[in-house]
């Protein structure tokens, strides 16, 4: 069988799955099968492929269309400007994820040697990028799941970094008094008895990682009771959150004194991430 049938083929399959990309992924499966990039496949599209390659790319289009998400069948996501290690063990990195990073990049100076903690930091996508974007700023990543962070780790060996730290602990329980100039998360967000949790990929990813309480809001709790006694004054928090969590997520903000709190909307228009400061030190005296 030539790469123009094979493709065909697995692209009229993964039709009928919702929320498939079928070219893209049938290329980027028959990719994992034979390394043979894209451009490749394009310009010999006649090229034969043996048994043993057909055998495999079945198998793996056969995981597919059970629904498996193709991160996982492929052992890696494209994020920012890399590709990240993921296993079923973390979530997968999503685009709308990388506004944190712009935010963070946008109001945290970039000359400064700065400390920002990435809570929940999973395949490490967070961290990694700023990182990457700042080598002067130290970033601190911290996990609970010893597997997540074990990948995590792997991620920024693979993209050498030596400005991450690793930290195995729930959300700052572990983290140092005053040693922060900012944080930022995505923390599980989606409540226990959301129906979005049987469907698509969140059926394969890690339910602690997605799941936060009757209300969505238990992780985002248990860090804001700790954000003061971590974050030094005029630092801030940045979290990702739930379309509609917008308004009760300002509400914690507040009641854990925040400042300047405000919430930025995704490129759909809906409530992402929304950002507070502590207060300086002069404005607390003043108050």
């Amino acid at each position: 069988m030539n790469i123009i049938n094979i493709l065909r083929r697995a692209a009229t399959a993964l039709a009928n799955l919702p929320d498939a990309s079928p070219q893209l992924e049938a290329e980027l499966l028959l990719t994992e099968v034979t390394g043979w990039a894209r451009t490749t496949q394009r310009a010999w599209p006649k090229r034969e492929l043996d048994a043993v390659a057909v055998a495999r790319f079945e198998q793996l289009l056969a995981r597919r269309l059970h629904g498996e998400p193709i991160a996982y069948i492929r052992g890696r996501q494209a994020f920012w400007t890399f590709e990240l290690q993921v296993s079923p063990a973390t979530l997968i990195p999503r685009p709308e994820t990388e506004q944190l990073i712009e935010i963070a990049l946008e109001l945290l100076e970039s000359t400064a040697s700065l400390r920002i903690a990435d809570l929940g930091t999973g395949s490490g996508a967070i961290a990694a990028a700023l990182a990457t974007e700042r080598r002067n700023w130290q970033l601190l990543a911290v996990e609970r799941s010893p597997a997540a962070l074990a990948l995590a780790v792997q991620n920024f060996q693979m993209l050498k970094l030596n400005n991450v730290a690793a930290l195995c602990g729930d959300w700052l329980g572990s983290v140092a008094t005053a040693s922060l100039d900012a944080v930022v998360s995505n923390p599980p967000y989606i409540p226990n008895a959301d129906g979005h949790l049987t469907r698509g990929d969140l059926r394969f990813e890690p339910l602690t990682a997605l799941t936060a309480g009757d209300d969505g809001l238990t992780a985002i709790r248990a860090i804001l009771c700790e954000i003061n006694r971590c974050v030094r004054n005029g630092g801030f928090i940045a979290m990702e959150h739930g379309f509609n969590q917008g308004a009760a997520v300002r509400q914690l903000f507040a009641a854990h004194e925040l400042e300047r709190i405000e919430t930025h909307c995704d490129l759909n228009g809906l409530e992402r991430i929304t950002l507070g400061y502590r207060p300086r030190a002069n404005n607390r005296s003043n108050s």
